[in-house]
């Protein structure tokens, strides 16, 4: 600071009152220090930091629409968006980048729709990591101003990691056996309320239901095992224990 001060010295500068010559050879060096707005505002002004608000943002936002009714996903997700947003309007973005990460959100969201085999899921990773390069405009007059490699890495591996995960789960619960509707009835046991000859009522998980034997006659109170359905009339088996 002093070696600047000295250097100065005598130099002529333009003001909109004229000219003016500066005398900081013996100036007097005063810190001041900044506000707490100033230096919230300075740290929203780090590239890491928008780059993680606006990945929060997405990922909030996106839970919540997929989990309508939980609100604190929503609420953290749209507070860390718009403070994304401000934070990207100080800095030097390539919008380029910016549609490149938006668009991965688009394909993680389009693969836990759609069975693509993990392709989708290969083409949002990619785009996600060349859009987290590309965000921040290294080129620009701001060229200190980039997003670290190490945060990089870190949210596009967790990204794949929760979506491979996801894409997981949703593959297991195709191949499950229905549960629920009259697919999921199918293999269930039951039991007469009536005679079957050969049709009756029975009941299943405390429902009643019209029923029909698949071997001739059953009488009342018997144990019987769904195997199929027809017109909403379960056809049954009787159970016969060894």
């Amino acid at each position: 600071m002093q070696d600047l001060l000295e250097k100065i010295h005598g130099k002529e500068i333009s003001l909109s009152s004229g000219k003016k010559v500066l005398d900081t050879k013996n100036a007097e060096v005063i810190d001041t220090e900044m506000n707490f707005k100033q230096k919230i505002l300075g740290l929203l002004s780090d590239p890491n930091i928008a780059y993680i608000l606006f990945m929060i943002g997405i990922y909030g936002i996106m839970f919540e629409l997929y989990n309508p009714g939980a609100i604190f996903p929503g609420v953290i997700g749209g507070i860390s968006l718009i403070i994304a947003l401000y934070s990207l309007h100080t800095l030097p973005v390539n919008y380029a980048g910016l549609a490149l990460i938006i668009f991965a959100v688009i394909l993680f969201i389009a693969e836990i729709k759609v069975v693509s085999h993990g392709l989708l899921t290969i083409g949002g990773v990619i785009s996600l990591f060349f859009g987290s390069i590309m965000l921040i405009n290294t080129e620009s007059t701001l060229e200190v101003f980039k997003i670290s490699w190490q945060v990089i890495l870190v949210t596009v591996i967790l990204t794949a990691t929760f979506f491979i995960f996801a894409i997981g789960l949703g593959i297991k619960a195709q191949r499950r056996k229905p549960t629920t509707g009259i697919e999921g009835i199918i293999g269930e046991i039951g039991e007469t309320i009536s005679n079957l000859e050969p049709e009756g009522q029975i009941r299943i998980h405390g429902e009643l239901w019209n029923a029909e034997s698949l071997d001739g006659s059953i009488s009342k109170g018997t144990k019987v095992k769904v195997s199929q359905v027809s017109n909403l009339k379960l056809m049954v088996r009787k159970i016969i224990y060894k």
